[in-house]
């Protein structure tokens, strides 16, 4: 059973219980729903489905897709009928990406053979766009540094932020960039919200937000520091390879102790954005 929460009148968050606590969410109206982002197997999303229609009694009109990584995409097509919406480098991306990915998956792991990509029908590449549900206004925000393409879904009257995978538990900056991350972050930081539901782990409180910004941060800046300090060895990667994910500040039991491997994959990336190569090891065998 997926881990369900209610963070507000007809505002549901759920997370995944096979996947990394990848989260989606659903806003719900008195004739629609509009789902945001879908989970990474095709049962759980379909729980999510069958909670909207069978309990809440409305079919889903909208499913917004805040990336196009596969963990909160590739349930799109289990709601026959509804719109997409994305930022327009998400549907590039799923097009050029997503496709090939998603064959390549159906032919290791049969639990996708009913999945296929749905091309988002609406998207947009400038500035911001708006839903109604009914009284409810769901504004569709550019939150990149995670992977370029990433939104944010801000619930307005209720300032709930759907932030997805920029805001996690330890920012991930493989697929993105460093410096539009903390961009996205000082935005998120002036939006005066009440709860931020990552897009993977718990639901961040209010009284929350301002310390694990400045966690992130701090966070980020460490391991930058981290990279610049290795850029001047002849063997970058093993000074990498020394700096554990608690040095830089973030508990490695995060994410269900994904955090470390997780944290080692961020030092690589950075350094490669900033320095332009994969850093040199010592032995062959790193």
């Amino acid at each position: 059973m997926l881990q369900r929460e209610r963070v507000s009148d007809n505002v549901y968050v759920f997370q995944s219980e096979l996947y990394a606590q990848v989260t989606a969410g659903v806003i719900v109206g008195a004739d629609w729903a509009a789902v945001v982002d879908t989970l990474s197997y095709p049962e759980e999303t379909l729980e999510i489905r069958d909670f909207v229609e069978q309990e809440l009694h409305v079919p889903v009109r909208y499913v917004i897709n805040t990336h196009y990584h596969a963990d909160h995409s590739w349930g799109s097509c289990f709601f026959p009928g509804a719109i997409v919406i994305s930022h327009k480098l998400c549907r590039d991306f799923l097009e050029n990406r997503g496709i090939p990915s998603l064959e390549e998956a159906q032919r290791h792991n049969s639990s996708f053979r009913k999945s296929r990509i749905i091309l988002p029908q609406i998207t947009f590449d400038e500035g911001e766009i708006s839903l109604k549900v009914d009284k409810k206004t769901i504004t569709l925000i550019s939150l990149p540094g995670h992977s370029p393409d990433g939104i944010g879904v801000l619930n307005v009257e209720d300032r709930i932020l759907f932030a997805s995978d920029v805001f996690m538990p330890l920012p991930y900056l493989v697929d993105g960039d460093i410096e539009d991350m903390i961009a996205s972050f000082k935005k998120i930081r002036k939006m005066g919200l009440e709860n931020i539901v990552q897009g993977h782990g718990e639901v961040i409180l209010r009284g929350e937000v301002d310390d694990t910004i400045d966690s992130h941060l701090a966070y980020l800046s460490n391991i930058r520091r981290v990279v610049r300090q290795a850029a001047r060895r002849k063997y970058a990667g093993d000074l990498l390879e020394t700096v554990d994910v608690e040095s830089c500040g973030k508990s490695r039991v995060l994410l269900g102790g994904l955090a470390e491997d997780l944290h080692k994959r961020n030092l690589t990336a950075l350094y490669e954005q900033l320095i332009g190569e994969p850093p040199a090891f010592s032995s062959a065998e790193w």
